[in-house]
């Protein structure tokens, strides 16, 4: 068994191409360096520029894939060295005793009575001497080889590092250059905002995971069910997750738990945080209408996760348990001040929810998460849709205790890399398109004539922001210009409006967890606008209740 080990390794290493073109690595070097030069003109294409940023990205993925291969050759080549050595010492033992005997074989020619038997004995352990000397060198060269393939992968992962450095950074500056070059950010106005508030209060988003509640949307990317509006092509804009994703992810938590991973592990890649404490547990805890519990008694009448969870992710309760009492003690300071009974606070109900719940608050009785010798507020929600932000980030005050991090099993690259790595995957509000229409099946599916009214608003209210109090949604009634009026305001304005949308094209930051910016493609040329400017003025004008409701989206044309 050792030796055909011993053969297969020996064959990888000295008949198989091992190392990768040294060309591929100076294409990606050279393609770079011209893309560098090309942010520099003062007439850039972003779109072709984005283009050629995502090439090189691929190449720079497959290099990666095939290091990573050669990495296991050698793993292999490694497991095999101790038993080549061994022989390597064998051979070189026989090596010597064959040749003491082939003197011996040499002087019987001349010297014994049998010439022909002992020329015959000469050249036989000649073969033997030549097949151990082979053999040594062979192992030898191996081993040499081995060396230099490992010094080799050494400088070809420092050279992929700083490869992806400068890719990244490229990343950066094109997207910056891109938000920079355009118009200013049109502004939403007052009545604007104010529809936009009513369309988000007219659909529940819940927080809690423990609510049971799908989203249910028009395109499933697990499974590929499609909901049919009744018209062809269709565009649906898709968010991950809910808008809040500071603190803890309760699906997330769940899907850590479920990967083996205890409450402390769970807390900490969410939170900052020094150390678990245990607190009075006689603090007395005043909930609005509800009266006051003890600060155990309290935490078992959350109604946050669902019991079932218990089954195979009992550490996600815990960490739970964990949050909730960090959560109340520093929002109520110990006590002095009540807290509300519903989802903007804590789900509080008057009755102990028991069973697993209740195991999972005994089993951490007293313990809370305690940063800077104080205990921290633990913000938590159902579904981040794979990321965290820091509370900064979304315009909350700045906290030492959130964090900005990737809530996956891994580099997250693509959306699809999203769809199977993200530990909260499995919310059934990972992925939704929010909103509906009746007419259409109740789904919230676009026409292509629609998407191209909603860019030709964007491109109004960017060319002359006097008109945005017009530009807001159709069928919200009051003085609103309908989509021809919007034509004819651009053509005005020296602008070729749309009629058709045929392609649009997300651009994504996956190392933060937001889409950057929407190139549209029509009838009337391309077009490119900020992620978050898009957002915003889509959540204005588009019809019925149809909104998106984070940072991170993706669009999906059918």
């Amino acid at each position: 068994m050792k030796i055909k080990i011993f053969l297969i390794v020996f064959f990888l290493f000295f008949f198989v191409p091992f190392f990768i073109n040294a060309d591929e690595l100076e294409q990606i070097t050279k393609e770079l360096e011209g893309l560098k030069k090309d942010l520099n003109n003062k007439e850039k294409n972003y779109q072709e520029l984005n283009q050629k940023l995502n090439n090189i990205k691929i190449k720079f993925n497959n290099l990666g894939l095939e290091i990573n291969k050669k990495e296991q050759e050698v793993k292999k080549g490694e497991q095999a060295l101790a038993y080549q050595k061994s022989l390597l010492n064998q051979r070189t033992i026989s090596f010597y005793k064959n040749i003491n005997k082939n003197n011996n074989y040499f002087l019987n020619i001349f010297f014994g009575s049998d010439f022909y038997n002992s020329l015959s004995d000469f050249f036989y352990q000649q073969k033997l001497v030549n097949q151990d000397k082979d053999t040594i060198v062979k192992i030898v060269l191996y081993i040499k080889n081995l060396e230099e393939i490992k010094k080799r992968l050494e400088t070809e992962k420092i050279q992929l590092a700083q490869l992806k450095e400068e890719i990244d950074n490229q990343t950066k500056i094109l997207n910056q250059q891109i938000i920079q070059t355009r118009s200013k950010i049109a502004q939403l106005t007052a009545k604007q905002q104010e529809l936009i508030a009513k369309k988000f209060s007219s659909i529940y988003i819940p927080r809690s995971a423990n609510v049971s509640y799908s989203c249910k949307p028009d395109y499933n990317p697990k499974d590929g069910s499609l909901k049919d509006s009744g018209f062809s092509p269709k565009f649906g804009f898709f968010t991950f997750g809910v808008p809040n994703r500071v603190g803890m992810s309760q699906w997330g938590a769940y899907g850590r738990a479920k990967a083996g991973q205890n409450e402390e592990e769970i807390l900490r890649a969410y939170y900052n945080f020094d150390s678990l404490e245990s607190v009075d547990t006689n603090i007395k805890i005043k909930v609005d209408g509800y009266g006051e519990y003890t600060i155990e008694e309290y935490v078992k009448r959350i109604y946050e996760v669902p019991n079932s969870w218990f089954l195979d992710g009992f550490s996600a309760l815990k960490a739970q348990a964990i949050a909730t009492r960090s959560y109340v003690l520093a929002y109520t300071n110990n006590g002095q001040r009540s807290i509300c009974a519903t989802e903007y606070c804590q789900v509080f109900k008057p009755e102990p929810k028991g069973g697993p719940w209740e195991q999972a608050v005994n089993e951490t009785l007293g313990k809370v998460m305690k940063k800077d010798g104080q205990i921290i507020k633990a913000w938590f929600s159902s579904t981040h849709g794979g990321y965290v932000f820091s509370s900064g980030e979304i315009g909350w005050s700045t906290t030492s205790w959130t964090k900005n991090t990737k809530d996956t099993t891994g580099e997250v690259n693509s959306f699809s890399d999203l769809f199977s790595r993200a530990y909260d995957k499995d919310s059934p509000i990972f992925y939704c398109n929010w909103g509906s229409r009746s007419q259409y099946n109740n789904t919230a599916w676009l026409k292509s004539q629609e998407v191209a009214d909603i860019v030709n608003v964007l491109l109004l209210a960017k060319t002359d922001s006097s008109t945005s109090r017009y530009l807001y949604q159709i069928d919200a009634g009051g003085d609103v210009w309908d989509e021809e009026k919007v034509k004819q305001e651009l053509k005005k304005r020296g602008t070729n409006p749309f009629n058709n949308i045929n392609n649009i094209t997300v651009s994504v930051d996956f190392s933060f967890g937001k889409t950057t910016s929407i190139s549209f493609f029509g009838d009337a040329g391309n077009v490119n606008f900020d992620g978050k400017e898009f957002k915003d003025w889509f959540n204005a004008r588009a019809p019925s209740n149809i909104q998106i409701r984070g940072p991170l989206y993706n669009i999906e044309i059918k």
